[in-house]
């Protein structure tokens, strides 16, 4: 009989026999002793799989942890999950109005919640005890498959009309449910298989919510320090809020806006928010007298450069005038750039800079003096002087971007009254529903691989490949000074993964199956099915997204 059958398994180059049937669990444990973190996923030759899945064929195992970003996501959905299942087990499932897992913060995750409760210390100390205890009873986490119809009326009845709405969107007949002991819930991932694999949480309030503390990464089976910045929180929470006076905070309600027509008028009241914002900097930049350097930084496909032109355009609108300058042309000579540990070029270490050349040339134009600027020739890889020179005027101010504009010792030699430093960066508010929180790379990744597409000729996968690096620049060389900013600035539109959409699907879809790349691809894929598409006919050519998609009146 076939449930008799051996099948091949192999793990690391060796082969092992197991019995069909065997669930992926019982082989996890067979090389847990081999890891130092709890296997919670497999992947089979490209596919990820839940442990409660079953052998059916003979295959190549890979085990993964939450040391790897699909297990991180996969702990930190499951922990979400407990979280839920212990707050409506303690305040009451009656008295529970709406929970909603808004953005990550610091190895954080923070959720509004509310309802007939006082939310307060004591409610989270209850809360977390009651995490504990389902975590030591390691209570099974069943995942069915249910008509998607029946799934809208279920959580119509149990009052979660975000996921109904979400749902009401799906062509797919069938969607998958996770419940735990009576709660039941609609997830956009994979979970573990029970509680016991829930080890490490901490729950504290915070501003007019609170966090679900989580690991980090790089080590899994300790919370990750929480240490937010507070400047970001205040610009993620303004975002929410505009977001909610549109009545667009997930995506099913934009979903709704799209089919119904509405779109035009969703992409314009927020283009004007942005225009104001931006507006509104100018004129703080334009009521300090002694500022004279405007700098920019923020992490990859933030909207820097159409962000500086529409900066500039404002700036000249309140009676100044703005140069754009680039960093990238004080870059040192390709002889004198340094290198990383494998022996490439670290163009985004502070030391790929002539950090010299960059101050004596601001502070001469600082005093009066006229400077010739150089250009830094790529092709070459050396400084160039072409007869660009510049002086400032009473009202003459320099726009300059660059990837170390936030790091004082960049700029160690400009008076800090004539600095005025901005933080860009696309922090996504809008999520998927109430529970299903979409992570701000995400957004900047997908604008990514179309720009690469477009304008480099790049492959999704290539994109995907390099991004881990990029990522890693940013957390070195970024991220640490986002709070010395004088202005965050959110680049991120409410609408711009329903306009991605069309323009990125084809190119995820070109990732072959047996590459790396090709899992993160397929989770990017699931992630755009839930959107509707939105055609690019009514996005200003002034917009951020154009830097992305083309089209824009800016050279970027």
């Amino acid at each position: 009989m076939e449930k008799e059958k051996l099948l091949q398994v192999t793990v690391d180059g060796t082969q092992y026999a197991y019995p069909f049937g065997t669930p992926y669990r019982k082989i996890a444990a067979d090389f847990q002793k081999e890891y130092p973190h709890d296997i919670l996923l497999v992947n089979r030759e490209g596919k990820l799989c839940e442990l409660h899945k079953t052998l059916d064929r003979d295959c190549t195992l890979k085990m993964v942890t939450a040391a790897e970003k699909p297990g991180r996501q996969t702990y930190e959905r499951s922990a979400v999950f407990l979280m839920l299942k212990a707050f409506y087990d303690v305040a009451g499932r009656e008295n529970v109005e709406r929970i909603t897992v808004e953005y990550s913060i610091s190895n954080a995750l923070f959720i509004r919640a509310k309802g007939n409760f006082h939310l307060d210390r004591d409610l989270l100390r209850r809360v977390e005890e009651r995490m504990k205890t389902l975590s030591a009873q390691a209570v099974p986490i069943r995942k069915s498959s249910v008509n998607t119809d029946d799934a809208v009326e279920l959580f119509q009845k149990t009052q979660m009309r975000d996921k109904a709405r979400l749902l009401s969107f799906r062509i797919n007949s069938h969607v998958n449910i996770y419940t735990l002991e009576d709660f039941s819930d609609y997830f956009y991932g994979y979970m573990v298989p029970d509680t016991g694999y829930i080890k490490c949480f901490g729950l504290e309030l915070f501003e007019d919510g609170f966090v679900l503390r989580l690991p980090d990464q790089k080590a899994p089976d300790r919370l990750g320090v929480f240490e937010p910045s507070i400047k970001v929180f205040r610009e993620l929470h303004d975002a929410t809020r505009r977001s909610e006076a549109l009545h667009i905070t997930n995506v099913g309600e934009m979903n709704d806006v799209i089919s119904e027509g509405k779109a035009t008028q969703m992409i314009l009241a927020h283009e004007a928010m942005m225009e104001k914002k931006i507006g509104d900097i100018a004129q703080e930049i334009a009521s300090r007298k002694g500022v004279r350097f405007v700098m920019i930084a923020g992490p990859s496909s933030s909207g820097k450069t159409t962000f500086s032109h529409r900066l500039s355009t404002q700036l000249l609108a309140c009676g100044m005038q703005p140069h754009a300058i680039a960093t990238d042309n004080y870059f040192k000579n390709r002889s004198e750039t340094p290198r990383d540990e494998n022996g490439q070029y670290d163009f985004e270490s502070l030391g790929a800079m002539d950090i010299e050349q960059f101050n004596g040339d601001m502070t001469r134009l600082l005093k009066g003096e006229t400077v010739e600027i150089p250009q830094f020739n790529f092709k070459k890889g050396v400084r160039e002087y072409n007869g660009d020179y510049l002086t400032l005027g009473e009202q003459d101010v320099l726009v300059i971007e660059g990837i170390h504009c936030l790091n004082d010792q960049f700029s160690y030699s400009l008076p800090k009254e004539s600095k005025y430093k901005i933080y860009i960066s696309c922090l996504t508010t809008l999520n998927i529903d109430d529970h299903n929180r979409i992570p701000t790379t995400d957004a900047r990744l997908l604008r990514r691989i179309e720009r690469d597409a477009r304008t480099r000729g790049y492959s999704a996968r290539a994109t995907i490949q390099m991004w881990p690096s990029v990522r890693k620049g940013e957390e070195n060389n970024i991220f640490p000074y986002q709070d010395s900013a004088d202005m965050i600035f959110n680049s991120a539109l409410i609408y711009e993964t329903a306009l991605l959409k069309p323009y990125v699907e084809p190119l995820l879809f070109g990732v072959p199956r047996d590459c790396e790349e090709y899992l993160e691809a397929k989770r990017l894929l699931k992630f755009l099915n839930y959107f509707l598409p939105l055609p690019a006919d009514d996005v200003p050519k002034t917009s951020l997204m154009r830097e992305f998609i083309g089209g824009g009146c800016y050279k970027t």
